[in-house]
């Protein structure tokens, strides 16, 4: 197991479990499973099989925590883990399964602190992005795209990210000799994708230095430079901004900073283009069990909390939503993960793929249950004159 992936594991393997009160919490378990139309060891691919009898007490009092620490353990399996909680989300399981107490206190706490702020910042690159570059090549299709493919026409996951990138440079109109920058630039694909069709100059950051040394090395040779740099810290002029799955990162309390940097930073008759996961509803909720193991100081937005953030500096030229291709894309990743992962055992323990299988799985389930979406804004200074049409 690599030093990264071990870094990220840090729970009790055993709890002790009490007879008695343990028939309540069975009982209250098989009713939740009966909502969701599935049957506990059952026969159907979507039953959940426990293999532990302390899971029912787990998931009741730790939540959504328990039962994803439960699964990296073996306390439990389902073969179509991501059908299992589709249909959870879809019942609004989560409702009953969290302690009341620990969400007030949750909320509290986001409210109060500000978990995005730039001393903070470099964390989800040293925990997540810098994971390992091998782990990140099997999963990804060869532009190593790490967001939501635009399947529309798409028989492949290369086709789809393919797509997804020159629908991108097509929103920003980009020509010749024009100057892009690329907030989250990731390994680099949309920034080549760019600067080779388009004959555009690129600035990509991004606050992982893994992605930064591949993405540095994939695009030798063309105009693009790839910097270890928080947002806040740009400075310049840029005739085309993009951001592709890095708004998820940048917390409520930072978002008006972030559109006025955006603002500060592009030429007057330019444009913005902004890829961004969402939720349906305004919130101060985060998972607890994605933000411990996967995205630490991640928060999705909704499309209230973007608009009043925009509101002061930007005109909304485009909103494009194809949610529903982030679930097709990420059982494409598990697919990738799965099959590839005698590359990857060396590396990684059996506890690490039963981390990335649940984590690829129930995002998949967030989009099929339409609990989570995928925008794509298309953002222009108030002062610009120009008419904007979409090209989809």
């Amino acid at each position: 197991m690599s030093q990264r992936a071990s870094r990220t594991i840090g729970f009790e393997s055993t709890r002790p479990n009490n007879p008695d009160q343990n028939t309540r919490w069975e009982t209250w378990l098989t009713q939740v499973c009966n909502e969701c139309g599935v049957t506990i060891n059952g026969s159907s691919a979507v039953d959940p099989q426990i293999r532990n009898n302390g899971l029912a007490k787990r998931a009741f009092t730790e939540g959504s925590m328990g039962l994803g620490e439960a699964y990296m353990e073996g306390w439990w399996d389902c073969e179509a883990l991501d059908e299992l909680a589709t249909r959870a989300m879809r019942a609004k399981i989560d409702q009953k399964i969290e302690n009341k107490a620990r969400l007030v206190f949750e909320i509290a706490k986001a409210r109060i602190f500000n978990f995005q702020k730039k001393s903070r910042a470099f964390q989800v690159g040293e925990q997540h992005y810098d994971t390992g570059n091998d782990l990140f090549e099997v999963m990804l299709d060869p532009t190593m795209s790490y967001s939501c493919g635009y399947w529309k026409g798409a028989s492949t996951l290369h086709e789809a990210q393919v797509n997804k990138l020159d629908l991108l440079c097509k929103k920003l109109q980009l020509e010749k000799g024009m100057k892009l920058l690329d907030i989250g630039s990731g390994w680099g694909g949309l920034a080549e994708h760019a600067a080779r069709n388009y004959n555009v100059e690129v600035v990509g950051v991004t606050v992982s230095k893994e992605q930064a040394a591949l993405a540095t090395a994939r695009c030798k040779g063309l105009p693009i430079e790839f910097r270890l740099q928080d947002y806040r810290d740009l400075t310049g002029r840029f005739d085309r901004i993009v951001s592709v799955g890095m708004f998820e990162h940048v917390g409520v309390k930072n978002y008006s900073t972030y559109m006025q940097k955006c603002h500060s930073l592009l030429k007057e008759n330019g444009l913005f283009a902004l890829h961004t996961i969402g939720t349906n509803r305004t919130h101060d909720l985060v998972d607890p069990w994605i933000k411990k193991y996967i995205f630490p100081n991640g928060k999705l937005p909704s499309v209230t909390q973007i608009s009043k953030a925009y509101e002061p500096w930007f005109v909304l030229e485009d909103l494009h939503n194809f949610g529903p291709d982030y679930d097709r894309t990420l059982m494409e990743w598990h697919r990738n993960f799965s099959e590839g992962w005698d590359q990857l055992s060396d590396n990684y323990s059996q506890q690490f793929y039963r981390m990335w299988e649940y984590y690829l799985k129930i995002c998949a389930a967030s989009f099929r249950s339409r609990e989570n979406q995928l925008w794509q804004l298309v953002l222009s200074k108030p002062e610009g004159s120009k008419r904007y049409d979409s090209p989809r």
